[in-house]
């Protein structure tokens, strides 16, 4: 297990320390690796002052051929350590993107999907020669094509305001307060990612208390947005700078009260109730009247299934019938004809799940 590791920072080779974690042991790795971006010299604006850009010692490399072996090493020391069920992420940008994706697949990686982050505020283009970068590329695979990953459909369309969350993110750059500097007044790190970035990756695709790996650890955003949402983290980071602040940084962070990590869940993950039990609880009594949108009826039987003319059969069945329609939820196809008015049976399908959620353990 990663246990002894869990919540601290490794300092070291992301390879070397890596391979000290056991297999399948954590759930879930965060990775954002260098971009090897090839500046060829100075960066300057039109005033001629320069462009503090990615010239960091960690992001060269002799060619690609080395960029690659580097690349094969991560990844697969990664995937060891995934549990079965577990998915990676992976950031990049067009220097790198394509031969991390390439890498993925050769390795056995199941990639689910690809994210565009759109950068709300990206930097210029000063030289005039190109389109503005202003995305960055994030790839979200699974162990292996079989894998059960962890995927918060329903809670990402509520932070979305109720609408399905699409594969393009907008979020700004990681600027301002959050923005860590040296004593100079300089950002710390080049490339640091915005925590609202890790914030929708986690919530989306890890659960309260599982472990979350970043082999590249910079000033510590998966820590510090694994720790702010009940998960664990671990970091290797090599430049005791980086991990100096990233310690720092952490250690301010409050995590979010227990109560407050619950999340909307999916119908998926809800009980199942079979309309038989809604009688059986008395909910709907045999010989009642069930009522369609186009007002159609069916009557209830004392073994949850509808007459509806010449036909019996489910709620989903006889709906299908009803509705003229290859296939029906039933659940939401029928409302239950009362004195005040017809009631949807779903009502007492949620009402019964409430029940089994509230009933004491035995």
């Amino acid at each position: 297990m990663a246990r002894h590791f869990k919540d601290k920072i490794i300092q070291g080779d992301c390879v070397e320390e890596m391979r000290k974690l056991a297999d399948g042991s954590v759930d879930l790795v965060f990775a954002d690796p260098p971009y090897f971006m090839q500046l060829g010299g100075a960066l300057t604006r039109p005033d001629q002052s320069n462009v503090d850009g990615v010239d960091d010692e960690w992001d060269k490399f002799a060619d690609f051929a080395a960029y690659d072996a580097f690349t094969r090493a991560w990844l697969t020391e990664a995937r060891r350590i995934l549990k079965p069920n577990g998915a990676i992420w992976v950031i990049g940008s067009y220097h790198n993107v394509f031969r991390l994706g390439a890498a993925m697949q050769d390795l056995g990686y199941w990639i689910l999907n690809d994210i565009v982050w759109r950068k709300t505020n990206p930097m210029p283009n000063f030289k005039g020669t190109r389109f503005t970068n202003a995305h960055e590329t994030l790839i979200w695979a699974g162990r292996s094509k079989e894998a059960k990953y962890t995927f918060h459909y329903d809670a990402l369309k509520m932070l979305n305001d109720d609408l399905q969350m699409r594969s393009d993110w907008t979020l700004p750059i990681c600027t301002g307060a959050e923005r860590l500097k040296d004593r100079e007044g300089r950002k710390l790190h080049s490339t640091q990612k915005p925590e609202g970035l890790l914030h929708r990756v986690l919530l989306a695709t890890t659960k309260p208390g599982e472990v979350v790996l970043d082999p590249f650890f910079g000033t510590g955003t998966t820590g510090a947005a694994a720790k702010r949402l009940g998960r664990h983290y671990i970091g290797i980071e090599r430049d005791p700078d980086y991990a100096a602040a990233a310690t720092a940084r952490i250690k301010k962070i409050k995590p979010i009260a227990v109560e407050d990590l619950e999340i909307t869940k999916s119908k998926k993950e809800e009980p199942r109730v079979p309309f038989g039990q809604v009688i059986e609880a008395g909910f709907i009594n045999p010989g009642s009247w069930l009522v369609a949108p186009n007002g159609k009826r069916a009557r209830v039987r004392a073994d949850g299934s509808l007459v509806m003319g010449e036909v019996t059969g489910s709620i989903h069945r006889v709906g299908a019938l009803a509705a003229e329609a290859p296939a029906c939820n039933g659940w939401t196809f029928w409302s239950l004809e009362t004195k005040k008015g017809p009631q949807p049976i779903d009502h007492f399908r949620r009402e019964i799940r409430r029940q089994m959620a509230t009933a004491p353990a035995a």
